[in-house]
C-alpha cells in the first residue's frame, strides 16, 4: 500500500488542444491512482516549475476535488479572486459548482501539490476559453464541435 513516487513515471502530458497546452508545460505529474490501480479515486502528485499553471481555469459537473499544497507557493485563480496557496494548505470544490480553478507557480521555485478527485466524470468547463471536456475525454467547443 506505501506508494513510493519514484516508481511512479513523471510525465508533463496534456490532451489540451494548442495553444491551451502551453501554460502548462511546466507540470509535471505523477498519476498515483493510475499507477495503483484505483478506480473510484483519481489521485495525483504535481510540481509546477516557475511560470506554469496546474490546469486551464476549470470546474467538474461530476466530480468532488480537493488539493492539499506540499511545498513551495502557488496562487490558487478562481472566479472569485486569487489566494496565494503555501505548504499545508487544503482547497477543495463540490462536483457541480461551476467555479474556474487552477493553481500557477509566480515564484522563482517549483511547487507541490497533491490532487484528488472523485465522482463520475461526467465532463465540466472552461471559464476562459471556449472549451468544455466529455466523460469520453475528448475536448470540444461550448457549441459542441470537436477540437
Amino acid at each position: 500500500p506505501k506508494v513510493d513516487l519514484s516508481q511512479i513515471e513523471q510525465t508533463n502530458r496534456t490532451g489540451y488542444p494548442a495553444p491551451f497546452d502551453q501554460p502548462v508545460s511546466g507540470r509535471w505529474q505523477h498519476p498515483i491512482g493510475d499507477a495503483v490501480g484505483l478506480t473510484e479515486l483519481g489521485a495525483r502528485h504535481v510540481v509546477l516549475e516557475p511560470g506554469a499553471w496546474s490546469s486551464q481555469r476549470h470546474w467538474h459537473d461530476g466530480e468532488d476535488e480537493l488539493l492539499v499544497m506540499i511545498s513551495g507557493r502557488a496562487v490558487l485563480v478562481e472566479d472569485e479572486g486569487e489566494t496565494e496557496l503555501v505548504a499545508g494548505d487544503i482547497v477543495a470544490w463540490p462536483m457541480g459548482v461551476r467555479n474556474g480553478h487552477h493553481l500557477t507557480n509566480r515564484g522563482s521555485g517549483p511547487c507541490s501539490f497533491f490532487c484528488v478527485g472523485a465522482g463520475s466524470n461526467i465532463g465540466g468547463g472552461y471559464s476562459d476559453i471556449d472549451m468544455l471536456f466529455t466523460a469520453d475525454g475528448s475536448y470540444v467547443h461550448k457549441d459542441g464541435t470537436p477540437y
